[in-house]
């Protein structure tokens, strides 16, 4: 999630836990350290891949987090001012305001390696966008009336409140993203769509409105679906060039490491002579934000090359009338939106050209 919903969870866990102790000040120390484990975004693999996949990798591990919580609770306990809560209470604290970070960034669909160093596949439950105000704005005024109006009993119960809120909306996105997956699953078999894989986000700053996509070999389906539909989405196909892409990517560790990372949940495209790998779980059609380019195709029909250090390529500027449509289409089952008309140019591989 974004920043400013981490600081505003972690201030209000420990506003919850040791406020009538601390004060204002674990409003504070709750809301820096819930951003401790986004530091990692600091640290330079020298490789655009290695940067998005090992983001959310040890600093997001429970492992990790769960011994830091101890140490830090021994060297306060051992070297801090005398506190009248208990070590345990301490403890808890640290582990719920460190581990609540990672645990909400799972419910994204970007990818959380929650039991790092174990090789299992990247948490992504999908049922929230990165940032959601419904659940954000709950935590963030109750952080405000804590520090506005201090800790005390009606400073307590806002903490108490907001974190009930927002769990419950963030426990709602579930049911979400279940009529988003059943929908989807009629959709496929109304249209005689074997998927070997599929996926379902919510469309920017809301749950109503879902992106469905299913995989079927060398193309996939992608659709939208509301709660207030009342028929399965339409999907369109759209190509992913996925066995040109075994042939010119075999070997390379980044094309394996993004399989590994997304699920396999990938397009790509010959661009000017570049092979560019599309993220397909996140973002929309027209504007998907991780593109990566993993080969260089010479002009002189030489065998292509894979770079070694791959780069992110430039996506595509944002066009917020698309975000209007798709309000417009969360709020209105009968309005209508091409997909393809969002979808920005592509190139085909060159045996796939007219």
């Amino acid at each position: 999630m974004d920043s400013v919903t981490q600081v505003v969870l972690g201030a209000s866990i420990q506003g919850a836990m040791l406020g009538r102790w601390q004060g204002r000040k674990a409003l504070v120390y709750g809301g820096l350290l819930a951003t401790l484990p986004d530091m990692d975004v600091l640290l330079d693999y020298g490789d655009a891949v290695a940067d998005m996949t090992y983001h959310r990798g040890f600093s997001h591990s429970l492992f990790v987090l769960a011994a830091l919580a101890t140490a830090m609770a021994l060297v306060i306990r051992r070297f801090g001012p005398r506190a009248a809560y208990s070590g345990r209470r301490l403890w808890l604290t640290l582990l719920l305001v460190l581990c609540t970070h990672p645990l909400l960034d799972s419910f994204t669909s970007y990818g959380t390696q929650l039991f790092w160093p174990l090789d299992t596949p990247p948490v992504a439950i999908s049922s929230i966008f990165i940032i959601d105000p419904l659940y954000t704005l709950p935590l963030l005024a109750a952080m405000l009336v804590g520090l506005c109006f201090g800790l005390r009993r009606s400073g307590l119960r806002w903490q108490y409140a907001g974190l009930a809120l927002s769990s419950l909306y963030l426990a709602s996105t579930l049911g979400g993203k279940w009529m988003a997956e059943s929908q989807l699953q009629q959709a496929l078999q109304a249209q005689g769509i074997e998927a070997q894989s599929t996926f379902s986000s919510p469309t920017p700053f809301n749950t109503l409105l879902w992106r469905v996509v299913a995989i079927d070999g060398d193309q996939y389906y992608e659709g939208l679906v509301s709660w207030l539909d009342s028929q399965p989405p339409v999907l369109v196909a759209l190509p992913r060039h996925a066995s040109a892409a075994d042939e010119v990517l075999a070997g390379s560790t980044q094309y394996e490491r993004l399989r590994w990372f997304t699920g396999d949940r990938l397009r790509f495209d010959l661009i000017e002579q570049q092979w560019v790998a599309t993220d397909l779980r996140l973002g929309m059609t027209g504007y998907h934000p991780f593109r990566f380019a993993l080969a260089e195709q010479p002009p002189d029909g030489q065998a292509p090359r894979v770079i070694e250090h791959t780069r992110l390529w430039p996506a595509p500027p944002a066009d917020l009338s698309s975000l209007r449509s798709l309000g417009a289409r969360a709020l209105d089952a009968h309005y209508a939106i091409s997909l393809s008309d969002l979808a920005a140019p592509l190139s085909l591989p060159p045996h796939q050209q007219p």
